[in-house]
Parts: C-alpha cells; structure tokens; sequence
C-alpha cells in the first residue's frame, strides 16, 4: 500500500461511531478522575481528603519525588497520552504497521494504566485494619477507574480492527 493509499480507521470502519463516543467518555471520565476526590483517610480527630491531583501535590512537598514523578506519569501523562493515540489512530491516514505499532505499545503499557486505583484499593483495606484509621474511596476513583477502563476497551476494538486486515 502506497502512502497515497493511506487510510485511517475511521475511513475504513465509517460505521463504528462508537469508537469515538468511547473516547470521549473516557476523557470526561479522566477529567472527573483528575478533579474529584478519590480517598478519604480518618485518623482519631483528623480528616485528609486526596484527589489525585493533590496527591500527587503532597507527595512533591513531602519530597516522595519519585513517587509523585512515577504516579504523575502512569495517572496523568500515560492516560492523556493515550487518549490521544486513539483519536490519531482513528482520524489519522496511517499505514496498517504503524497503527499495528502504536496499539500494541498502548497495549502493553496499559496494563500498568490501573496502578494507581490497585494503591488506593491496597491503601483502604490496610487502613481499614488499622483500629485508629479508617479510609473510604470517594467518586473520583470510579471515575478514574471507568476512564482506564474504557480506554483499554477502544484500545482492544482498535486492535481488533487492525487484525481484520
């Protein structure tokens, strides 16, 4: 194929408007993941509310850099970078192994994409075993999480698509 001949997969696949609507869910459910809070910790006569926009924050000031830079990368970057792959892979003119490339690097970094909801999870049940700490998960998890969520699945029907040719 000539790269005249280029099409995107949206030009092949005219038809699947839902590959677009998952992207977009995604980016809202990523937006409200970003600004709603995902944890709440109570000590004895404390209450910290986390988002993980100000987790990460914390972390910063705390000097957990690493920590801060590795969360900031696999919660905010990879996410968004993402997303944006998947619409350059659905309205771009790409050759069948670019988009074969580009997937399977999404794929394979994607497995890490829910990092950060497994620590809150590890997070909540430890402090829930803790007689003088409790911690709840708050909506911006759910949002976070569905947004991971729904970018894996635009992720795997793109993939599949790309196999049919």
């Amino acid at each position: 194929m000539g790269s005249s001949d280029k099409k995107s997969l949206m030009q092949l696949h005219p038809k699947r408007i839902d590959i677009v609507i998952l992207i977009l869910a995604s980016a809202a459910s990523l937006y409200m993941g970003f600004r709603l809070p995902i944890l709440t910790i109570k000590k004895l006569w404390e209450k910290n509310t986390f988002s993980i926009l100000s987790g990460i924050h914390n972390l910063w000031v705390e000097k957990h850099v690493f920590l801060a830079c590795l969360i900031f990368f696999f919660s905010i970057v990879f996410p968004v970078v993402k997303l944006f792959s998947l619409l350059l892979i659905w309205f771009v003119r790409l050759g069948d192994e670019q988009r074969k490339k580009l997937l399977f690097w999404l794929e394979t970094l994607g497995r890490w994409s829910m990092l950060d909801v497994f620590v809150a999870a590890v997070l909540i049940v430890t402090v829930k075993l803790g007689p003088l700490a409790n911690a709840t998960p708050q909506e911006g998890i759910y949002f976070f999480g569905m947004a991971i969520f729904l970018a894996m699945l635009v992720t795997t029907l793109q993939s599949r698509l790309v196999r049919r040719f």
